[in-house]
């Protein structure tokens, strides 16, 4: 299981300003609207993304091969890489001359109001009640998930993502950045696994001084991260100093009151902490600047003392050399788990655009995915592809999928060859019945729920809310130069100390920034979701 990777905020894509003008001035008119036939069948034309690591034709994909043998629908895609979908996306929109539908979208609220509004999606609650089975129950079953999907002018504009697993504090997106420590050093060296901040500390140096992997050279990297939020930040170190930190700067007390982490002074505490880690030379060097590829480098040739991910067989492989650290008292001798505010929802996985001569046969391509098995497999991988490795076995007499060994193959990168993402729909009630779980999964939910979910001390968390798009563009428009002077900041005190000196008037220019409108706007949300 990967965590969800498009983390939405308020962010608004830069062409989609354009949008309207374009769509007008090309009468809506794309030259991909004739929808030529193949081979007798309807041919729909959808713009989508892909791993590097995944075919370059999706229809080269075995899932999308027995879809089109059970829908009677050729797909043909245009197809670009993650890293460069967004750009592409937004070009492709913005021309007029658009495809019928964009899949796997990874379209913020922003976008998909804005889409809307410019005319260049079309509204989806009828053709989900008229075509779509599949979704509906869903739907029926998970009704918060209508809600949750339904803009603030009533309608659906996009097929969304779910995935279930766990719910509430045992969640499985309830913490992203785990800590991973190096318990063969810990061995070697004869320490216990640290239990308090002063504990890390001393671990720390003795990683860094000791030579723990016994080469002889001092090329340990006591601690390491990449400094930005998500699942490689060091944000879980927070929690011992009070409410904590997460990716998006948001938590809420437990009397309801939401609350901006980064101008609290358990998070000046924390970065005080970091600091004294860094002057002793225990951060890596890199840290500040370093991607996912340079992280993994590094952990493949287990280099790290502790470091920060979703899952450690991503990094460092599913062996026994790294294992979970449990969160750490701090100076007022008590430890605590932030939680995320994330959950297995994206609202914004696929769009329909006002083009598409033939909306309903698209929604009925679409409920496919909805069903469990297909939904399963679409998130996954899937069963009987002799020329790939596979995730699945498929019990016939079950009707159930099972998963199978990963055999030392990274999870994330066998579901990127093979699966398709897009909208799906798994609920906790398919374990056992359409599915079982993955390893992983299993795995990770249990050392949550015994390390991690003891101390979740908040017994709220912010709520997937769907603003209006003033409220959007209001939060977008503060959010984008505040959140960068948060992390611009705290990586200056990181290395300078500072943080003292600095706090009050960094505590003004948050307000310059709008800090108080975003918590108003924020609060605002939260409480019409909580009714």
């Amino acid at each position: 299981m990967k965590r969800l990777q498009a983390k939405k905020t308020a962010g608004k894509a830069v062409s989609l300003s354009a949008l309207a003008a374009l769509v007008l001035l090309s009468g809506c008119g794309g030259g991909k609207a004739e929808n030529e036939s193949k081979d007798g069948k309807l041919t729909l034309n959808f713009l989508t993304q892909s791993s590097p690591l995944a075919p370059a034709d999706p229809n080269d994909k075995l899932i999308n091969k027995r879809l089109e043998e059970k829908t009677g629908v050729h797909i043909k895609w245009t197809n670009y890489t993650n890293d460069v979908f967004a750009e592409k996306r937004n070009l492709a929109m913005a021309s007029g001359d658009l495809p019928d539908a964009v899949f796997d979208a990874g379209y913020g609220d922003y976008d998909l109001l804005k889409l809307a509004k410019d005319g260049a999606i079309i509204p989806l609650e009828d053709l989900i009640e008229k075509q779509m089975p599949n979704l509906k129950k869903v739907l029926e079953e998970a009704p918060e998930y209508k809600s949750m999907i339904t803009a603030p002018d009533g309608h659906i504009y996009s097929f969304p993502w779910i995935e279930e697993l766990g719910s509430g504090k045992e969640r499985i997106q309830a913490v992203d950045d785990l800590p991973w420590i190096n318990v063969e050093w810990l061995k070697k060296l004869g320490l216990e696994m640290p239990k308090t901040t002063d504990e890390l500390k001393k671990v720390l140096i003795a990683f860094k001084t000791q030579d723990p992997n016994g080469n002889g050279k001092a090329d340990e990297i006591p601690l390491s991260f990449i400094n930005k939020p998500g699942g490689e930040d060091l944000a879980f170190l927070y929690g011992s100093f009070g409410l904590g930190e997460n990716w998006d700067h948001t938590v809420v007390t437990d009397d309801g009151k939401v609350v901006f982490t980064a101008s609290q002074d358990g998070y000046k505490d924390a970065i005080k902490f970091i600091h004294e880690l860094y002057q002793e030379g225990l951060i890596d060097v890199e840290a500040f600047q370093q991607d996912w590829n340079t992280y993994l480098a590094k952990g493949k040739d287990d280099r790290y003392g502790l470091y920060f991910t979703w899952d450690k067989a991503n990094i460092t492989g599913s062996n026994d050399k790294y294992d979970l650290m449990p969160p750490l008292a701090g100076p007022g001798g008590e430890a605590n788990v932030t939680r995320t505010n994330g959950i297995g929802l994206d609202r914004g996985r696929m769009v329909v655009t006002s083009t598409n001569k033939h909306p309903e046969e698209t929604a009925k391509w679409v409920d496919q995915l909805y069903d469990p098995l297909q939904s399963v497999q679409d998130n996954w991988g899937t069963y009987g592809d002799d020329k790939q490795q596979n995730i699945f076995e498929f019990d016939e007499a079950k009707g159930m999928l099972k998963h199978l060994p990963l055999e030392g193959t990274a999870p994330v990168e066998l579901r990127q060859k093979t699966s398709i993402a897009g909208p799906l729909a798994i609920l906790n009630s398919y374990y056992g019945k359409y599915t079982t779980m993955p390893d992983d999964a299993a795995w990770r939910l249990k050392l949550l729920k015994d390390v991690m979910v003891p101390h979740m001390k908040a017994k709220n968390n912010y709520p997937n809310v769907f603003f209006s798009l003033d409220e959007l563009d209001r939060l977008s428009t503060i959010q984008t130069d505040m959140f960068a002077y948060v992390e611009r900041k705290r990586t200056e005190w990181y290395q300078n100390g500072k943080i003292d000196q600095e706090w009050d008037a960094y505590l003004k220019e948050l307000n310059r920034l709008g800090l108080q409108e975003w918590l108003k706007i924020k609060q605002s949300g939260y409480d019409r979701n909580v009714q």
